[in-house]
This record gives C-alpha cells, sequence and structure tokens, in this order.
C-alpha cells in the first residue's frame, strides 16, 4: 500500500485499463487477461501479537486497537492504488487482507475495534434487504467483526445487529461497548476476523475487511515438529475480486438479478481476478524443503478446488479451527468461502523449478452436470536450487503420523435432540432467479426456534433445497458430519416442503431411502465449523454445544461448561457463509440455554 508509481508503470497501467473488453452491468470492466501474472511477490500480511510478556516471562492478557479505514491498496504491480477499507493499527499501517493476529492459547486477547469509516460506503448498497441503517444514515458505514471459529460470549461474537459508526455516532440494538474480549481457550488452530453487519457483510468484506488469526500452542504444537516461523509458516487468504477499466477500482454490479425487487443485490458475486494475500495472480519463492501453508478462501461466493502441478501434493494437518487426528495426503481438494485447510507442501518432492497452484471449480458452484469448466491460475511457487544441491540447511520439519489424537471422537450417540434445518430459495414469478433464501422458512428477524442446551450435543438434520452447495457455519459451536445422502424424487418432496414446511408430514425418510450417500472427504471429519452443504441432499451434522478440550486433561466442568455465561447477551447465529446469501436472510438466531 502506498507504493510510488513511476511514470513508466502509470502508462502501462493506462494500457492494461484502455484494454478491457469485458462489460459488467454497462460498465466496462478490466480484463484479467491484460494483467501480467506472477510479477508481484505474496506479501507476508503485519503480524500482532495477541498476548503480553512480562519482565519476568510470564503471559498476560494482550490489549489491541485495531482501526477500519478508508484508504487504498495495490493489488497489481500495474493497477493504481485501489481505494479499500482496510484493518490496521493506524490507517499507514492498513493491509489488504488486514493484520494477523497471534493469540496465545488460554492468554485473553482484548481487541478495541475503532470504525474510521466515511458518511457512505463506495460500493452499492441495496437498502430493500434487512440491512443495519439506511445508506447515508447517521455516522456513516456499519461495521462489526466476527471472530469467525472464535469461542467467546455473544457480546463480542460481533452479533449482526451490534453494528456500529465512526465514534459510535449510531449503534445497532444489540451494540456492546469496546473492547472484545477473546478468552482463546479453545484448541489451536486458524481462525479470520471479518466484517458481520447486517446486511453488508457482503460489500464490507469485498471492500477489504476481512484478516487472519491464530490460536497457537507451543506445548501442545512443538512437539508435531511442523515447519514453523514466519518464512516457513504462511497464511494465504484467497478471494477474487473485478475492478473497472477506467481508474481500477474495485467493481460490483450496481443492478440486481430482479430490480424490481433489490435495486442492487445479487445472488452471488464472482470476481475475474484472484487474489492471494491482497496481490493478484503472485508468486513466491520457496527451497526445496517442507512449508505449511494456512488456506483461507474468503470469497463471496466463489469455491476453490486447489491443485499443484508437478505432481505435487497437499498434506492435511487441520480444517478450519481444529488439527485433525492424523494427516491426510491428497492431490487436489475442494474449499468453500469460509473453510481454512491447513496443509504442508514439500517442495524437494518437485522435479521442476516451479509449481503452479491453480483451481477449477465451477462458478457458481457445482454448477450444471455437463459444464465445461476451466482452470485458473491461482500464484506461482518458484522453487530455488536443484534437487541435487545440498547447500541449504537441512530440513529437520516432519509431518508425525498421528497430529491431535486426543480431542473427542464425534459420537451420535450423545445427541441431547435432533433438529432439522432446511434451505430454502424463494423466486419471482416461476423464474429461477432468487429473491431471497431463508432457513426452515423464517427470515433472520423471526423469533429464536433453536434453543441447544450447553454441555449438549445435538444432531441437525439440514435439508437443502436449493441447486446450490452451501457452507454452513455455525457460530460458537464445532460439529462434526456423520453422512451426506441425496434425496429422491426431491421435485415431489421440494414441493411438499415449499407448501407445509414439514419434512416428517413430506416423508423425508422416504426419499431419503436408497439416496446416493456421498463420501465425505477424509480431511473433513474431524471437528469443524463450515461444512458443504450439498444440493438435494441431506447433510447429518453432530454440533457440539461445549468446550473441545482434551479428554485426558479437562475435567467434568471444563468438558460441559464455556468460560463464560453463554446464556447472556444477544446470543449467536448459524448461517450459510455464501456471504450474498447470508446478507439475504439466510441466516437464523440462536440462543444456548441452561
Amino acid at each position: 500500500m502506498g507504493e510510488r508509481r513511476s511514470a513508466c508503470f502509470l502508462a502501462v497501467a493506462m494500457m492494461v485499463l484502455q484494454a478491457a473488453a469485458v462489460l459488467g452491468g454497462g460498465v466496462a470492466l478490466l480484463d484479467p487477461r491484460r494483467l501480467e501474472k506472477f510479477v508481484d511477490e505474496l506479501p507476508d500480511m503485519p503480524r500482532l501479537r495477541g498476548y503480553g510478556v512480562t519482565d519476568g516471562g510470564a503471559l498476560v492478557a494482550g490489549n489491541l486497537t485495531v482501526g477500519m479505514y478508508d484508504t487504498t491498496w495495490k493489488f497489481h504491480r500495474d493497477l493504481p492504488a485501489t481505494r479499500v477499507f482496510a484493518y490496521g493499527t493506524s490507517k499507514e499501517a492498513t493491509t489488504v487482507p488486514g493484520p494477523t493476529i497471534e493469540a496465545m492459547r488460554g492468554v485473553p486477547t482484548h481487541v478495541t475495534w475503532a470504525n474510521h469509516l466515511p458518511a457512505r460506503h463506495f460500493l452499492p448498497w441495496d437498502p430493500t434487504i434487512p440491512t443495519a441503517a439506511a445508506p447515508g444514515a447517521r455516522g456513516g458505514v456499519p461495521t462489526v467483526v466476527h471472530l469467525h471459529g472464535g469461542v467467546q460470549h455473544s457480546s463480542s461474537d460481533g452479533h449482526s445487529l451490534a453494528w456500529f459508526t465512526a465514534g459510535h455516532a449510531a449503534t445497532g440494538p444489540r451494540f456492546s461497548p469496546p473492547p472484545y474480549a477473546y478468552p482463546n481457550r479453545q484448541p489451536p488452530g486458524n481462525l479470520w476476523y471479518h466484517d458481520h453487519a447486517m446486511g453488508l457483510t457482503r460489500v464490507n468484506i469485498l471492500a477489504g475487511l476481512m484478516g487472519a488469526y491464530r490460536v497457537v500452542s507451543p506445548g501442545e504444537e512443538g512437539p508435531l515438529n511442523l515447519p514453523s516461523g514466519e518464512a516457513l509458516d504462511r497464511n494465504l487468504v484467497l478471494f477474487d475480486r473485478d475492478f473497472r477499466a477506467h481508474d481500477g477500482a474495485l467493481f460490483m454490479n450496481a443492478t440486481g438479478n430482479n430490480p424490481d425487487v433489490h435495486p442492487q443485490w445479487q445472488p452471488e458475486y464472482f470476481g475475474s481476478v484472484v487474489v492471494v494475500n491482497g496481490k493478484a495472480w503472485p508468486y513466491l519463492r520457496v527451497r526445496r524443503r517442507r512449508y505449511r501453508f494456512r488456506i483461507l478462501n474468503a470469497s463471496n461466493a466463489r469455491f476453490f478446488r486447489l491443485s499443484l502441478s508437478g505432481g505435487l501434493r497437499f498434506v492435511h494437518v487441520g480444517s478450519d479451527s481444529v488439527y485433525l487426528a492424523r494427516p491426510v495426503s491428497t492431490r487436489k481438494f475442494l474449499l468453500a468461502p469460509s473453510e481454512i485447510a491447513d496443509v504442508v507442501i514439500d517442495f524437494a518432492e518437485s522435479i521442476s523449478g516451479e509449481a503452479v497452484l491453480s483451481d477449477n471449480a465451477p462458478a457458481p458452484y457445482p454448477g450444471d452436470p455437463g459444464d465445461k469448466v476451466d482452470t485458473v491460475e491461482v500464484m506461482k511457487f518458484l522453487i530455488e536450487g536443484s534437487a541435487a544441491e545440498d547447500t541449504e540447511p537441512a530440513d529437520t520439519s516432519s509431518v508425525p503420523k498421528a497430529l491431535m489424537r486426543h480431542y473427542p471422537k464425534p459420537d451420535a450417540r450423545e445427541a441431547a435432540a435432533t433438529r432439522r434445518i432446511t434451505m430454502y430459495e424463494y423466486t419471482k414469478n416461476g423464474t429461477d432467479e432468487p429473491t431471497h433464501l431463508y432457513l426452515n422458512a423464517r427470515s433472520y428477524m423471526d423469533p429464536v426456534t433453536e434453543t441447544p442446551r450447553e454441555g449438549t450435543s445435538e444432531v441437525w438434520e439440514v435439508i437443502n433445497l436449493t441447486d446450490d452447495n452451501h457452507p454452513l457455519h455455525v457460530h460458537l459451536a464445532v460439529f462434526a458430519v456423520l453422512e451426506q445422502r441425496s434425496l429422491r424424487r426431491v421435485d415431489e418432496f421440494r414441493d411438499c416442503m415449499v407448501r407445509r414446511n414439514d419434512a416428517g408430514a413430506c416423508g423425508v425418510g422416504r426419499h431419503l431411502a436408497h439416496g446416493r450417500r456421498h463420501v465425505v472427504p477424509r480431511q473433513e471429519r474431524g471437528w469443524k465449523n463450515v461444512f458443504k452443504v450439498r444440493p438435494s441432499a441431506v447433510t447429518r451434522i453432530l454440533v457440539r454445544f461445549k468446550p473441545l478440550v482434551a479428554g485426558d486433561a479437562a475435567s467434568p466442568e471444563e468438558e460441559s461448561r464455556f468460560p463464560f455465561d453463554v446464556t447472556t447477551g444477544p446470543g449467536y447465529v448459524y448461517h450459510c457463509h455464501i456471504l450474498d446469501h447470508e446478507d439475504n436472510e439466510m441466516m437464523r438466531p440462536m440462543k444456548i440455554v441452561r
């Protein structure tokens, strides 16, 4: 950000912009083929320590102030600086994505999130969907920060109605004053923070408001001997964007798919430029050794099906915020919006001097059967040295056969209740263009119907009656997938459900009988906080409303109660993490009881 641009770079940028040929909503878009790939080095975002250290070496709670600023960011060498909203400890220190916060397990992190955003958004703002405030309302652009995967009191969870504007000139009905308290009393793993303001999540994250967060535990993780250190252990934050041709500004369609219903809202946002850590198609120099990459899909709606050239493989050590029990090796894998894959790549296995990370997932996902799907490059690894050279220090890292085996195994027999969660898509006049999406045929503002009891687990049968794959995210809880099975005679079942909204009365068991069972990928069989819910299928998950702790070290109290009163405050939510769906209104409130 704030890089000096020479006259030569400005001339190249204007040539690139003037060569744009793609049109979007009457606006000329930048043709991504005119941007040279692999010319920007992959940035490593600034790291903030979320804990303090006394003179005697003791760890104490950390206190951070992170602001949201209206600023600019360079997405590519040949693009002008682009207006964004970004996180940082100051306006000069902002980055897209924001700084990586490193917290210590069991040591609280307190963050004061400060809104410095202007009176009006620079992206389209649809007032016809339930939203935090009207465009141009008193105080400016509303924001609120959710720590995705965090186990925290609901007053610090970033409730969508807890939004606030600059200087707290206006606040939502569930607003909690700063700072937010993150206990970090959860397994070590990968989280991320992002905007969660009602009806504005998709535009605020598109503007740049996201960042990585780690919970680390040296005592547990050190013996694993995985690649470590800033150069060898990197966050990769993936997302897609479009840019306007004439000035390189971020583009979001200002015309809705049903403009007489919603003047701006579109069911999904897809950009033609793939961005990693804020740079379009970057490169990273690596040595012939193991590296660890914590890969987050921070897109609004795009799924990534990732693979590596040269026969390289991924070794998965974690999924979302929890380590796996054992590593899993794959040649390719699918990553939904908001999912995190924690992988190790050994570049010593390459016989080439480079490896390209590529994606070939359809957009929207899963797309229509038989459609041709293009392979899109994501980033390039430049592998230094030859396989025969032995000039580098020996790679002493490893991937052990067992990782975090001591966490409780999912067991459906412990479920205290079974709930059915149905996903609906509503269209207008029989067309295929959606106007809104609901869970259980209820809007977000309808009364709470999910009231799980603290210290219990529940089986949720998630019934997807739409044509999309929906990444389901449950706040506070972790869950494990038990089974995923296709529905038979799905049109008949869907018609009945739209009329009655009663899976039992519509014979869900009959429609599941002999339905195809879909294999859950091995790297996704542990505890997660996001899972891809297949269309025309029922996905059974075991949702855990109690802490996930080591069974051999926890007391009964630690195993059943959270380290705060989970029953007070504004409560939690569960939702689809396609941001455009979440905003309109594929999200429901959830209240934990005792």
